[in-house]
């Protein structure tokens, strides 16, 4: 669905529709941050299982620069980045939606005057 056809539609279905969208998202980057080190683990060990005697601390370095990981990273902050944008169009949302009804308080005022 269009932009332009969104706009047609009362708030509170822009905000429906933009806040499941946010849960999705939102869901996609907690997902990658909650397996954020159980991946980096399993790098780690696959590390060290081509030299046993590595230790630690270097099959961890060697682990965080494989470029897997780095786009595992990536990945992960362009899904959270995904969700704030979309939390702060509902966010957005929720401000047009109190602008307009203190505008239909005004001019309900206005009239009673």
């Amino acid at each position: 669905m269009s932009e332009e056809a969104q706009h047609n539609y009362p708030i509170s279905e822009q905000f429906r529709i933009v806040a499941k969208k946010w849960v999705e998202a939102d869901k996609a980057a907690s997902l990658m941050e909650e397996t954020k080190s159980s991946v980096l683990s399993e790098m780690i060990n696959g590390v060290i299982s081509y030299n046993i005697d590595m230790p630690y601390n270097k099959a961890e370095l060697s682990a965080k620069s494989n470029p897997e990981y780095k786009e595992f990273i990536s990945t992960m902050v362009e899904f959270r980045s995904k969700a704030n944008l979309l939390k702060v169009q509902m966010e957005y949302l929720r401000m047009k939606f109190q602008e307009w009804s203190s505008h239909e308080a005004n001019a309900r005022a206005e009239k009673r005057l």
